[in-house]
């Protein structure tokens, strides 16, 4: 913690580059918060800029009683989160589905196409089944398998009960072993 006392400590006395490191150190966490939740490419990189704007406005009222991550992850959410209020988008019903591509991998000697063009077919549905899922599902996934938080730390940067998350998160993960069951072999 003293380490994050002391980030905090240079960005609020304007060190130069303190917040461009801290932008760094947490826009993946912020993208990836806000892109689950809006699923729009231009507002997430909106959104993105008003929760680091926000982050730095009112970075004087972190205390230290809980980690920064948690603390911007709870910025970017009720950023994301007012968003969706504000285009009257249910934030635990599903909105529609839009397609995704995914990258080419590299070409290697010992390069094994069909099981890459599986690999890569069976992450598509993946992908695509849980941008099937209402927002608030499709962020607790995400908080949770990509960034690696807590069950806690979820609570505190979505203010859910904790029951309330490992709830939405069986249900998500139940909801997607019965989406891609048919689809690539899953035992549902």
């Amino acid at each position: 913690m003293s380490e994050e006392r002391r980030r905090v400590d240079a960005v609020l006395a304007g060190v130069p580059g303190a917040f461009e490191l801290l932008v760094r150190d947490y826009q993946g966490l912020v993208w990836h918060v806000i892109q689950r939740m809006v699923r729009h490419p231009d507002d997430t990189r909106e959104l993105c800029q008003d929760t680091f704007l926000r982050v730095h406005q009112c970075l004087h009222q972190y205390r230290h009683d809980a980690p920064l991550k948690s603390w911007i992850g709870q910025v970017a959410y009720s950023v994301a989160r007012r968003h969706l209020e504000r285009k009257r988008i249910p934030l635990a019903e599903p909105a529609a589905d839009d397609e995704g591509s995914p990258l080419l991998d590299r070409i290697a000697d010992g390069f094994d196409l069909e099981a890459s063009t599986a690999e890569a077919q069976r992450l598509q549905h993946l992908h695509a089944a849980i941008e099937a899922l209402p927002p608030l599902q499709r962020t607790l996934l995400t908080l949770y398998h990509l960034e690696e938080m807590s069950i806690s730390e979820i609570a505190g940067v979505t203010g859910l009960a904790e029951g309330t998350i490992k709830s939405h998160l069986f249900r998500s993960r139940k909801l997607l072993r019965d989406l891609l069951a048919p689809r690539i072999g899953v035992a549902a």
